[in-house]
């Protein structure tokens, strides 16, 4: 397997820079935001940082592709980083600190584009997580100072913590009835939102969630620290990965049972 921590290594570099960027617009009195055509909001912070990930991407890595929500696709080959500058921007903007910076690597294996590297960094939380393929997931201040992530061995939906964003998207979809179904049967159910809720699966503090529609720059970096974490990530279809449009994640004890109810 390819040796992949010469690229982890610049993630964490790429998520120093963002993080600087975004912490330092983060509550700010004067700070611009727009809405997208999506009915989305988007700050200055969400665009610049961008803008410093790909500036450096050119630099560092100037054969590999970029893909980010904000400026969409650059380049081409069989390596594309996947950005999203600040996963929860709702958040950002109402100075609630549940945000953060996704960042991942992708290839092309076995016939389709597969994370290899992922990082989630949430800097008002004070927290990082990141993976690479092979290498298992860790949390922590950096490389050097890391705990290795494990889920959860709670086989039980009665016993398990069960998370989720909002219940808008599921209602739009036909599908509030099997959600509210799942959450009845779980020990508990909380709406952390966003990048979180994967993250705490691959801690082990939750054992499942689940979102009805989200982007490849969503999924890609949570999809690899789960997976590394011992857990399983596919789409609501099953598929396994980031690519379906939706998200399903597990200690994998409870996959099936999950998608059961939601796939």
């Amino acid at each position: 397997m390819p040796d992949y921590h010469d690229d982890l290594r610049l993630a964490h570099v790429l998520a120093d820079s963002a993080d600087a960027t975004t912490m330092e617009r983060f509550k700010a009195l004067d700070l611009k935001v727009e809405t997208k055509p999506d009915m989305t909001p988007v700050s200055e912070a969400d665009k610049a940082a961008e803008e410093l990930i790909r500036s450096v991407l050119r630099r560092a890595r100037p054969r590999d592709a970029v893909l980010g929500e904000e400026y969409g696709s650059e380049g081409q080959g069989p390596r594309r980083w996947v950005v999203d500058p600040i996963d929860g921007t709702k958040n950002y903007v109402r100075g609630v600190p549940v945000w953060a910076t996704l960042i991942a690597l992708m290839e092309r294996r076995d016939g389709e584009d597969r994370p290899v590297v992922g990082l989630v960094s949430a800097p008002a939380l004070n927290r990082r997580w990141w993976a690479a393929l092979g290498g298992g997931a860790y949390t922590g201040r950096s490389l050097s100072q890391a705990t290795r992530l494990h889920v959860s061995q709670v086989g039980r939906v009665a016993d398990a913590s069960f998370c989720y964003s909002s219940l808008t998207g599921w209602e739009e979809r036909g599908r509030l009835g099997a959600f509210l179904e799942l959450s009845r049967e779980c020990w508990r159910t909380r709406a952390y939102g966003d990048f979180w809720s994967y993250m705490m699966v691959a801690e082990g503090a939750a054992d499942m969630c689940a979102e009805p529609e989200l982007s490849l720059w969503d999924m890609a970096a949570p999809a690899l620290v789960v997976q590394e974490a011992g857990g399983r990530f596919t789409g609501l279809d099953g598929r396994d990965g980031p690519h379906s449009g939706n998200a399903a994640a597990s200690n994998g004890l409870l996959h099936e049972e999950l998608l059961g109810y939601l796939g």
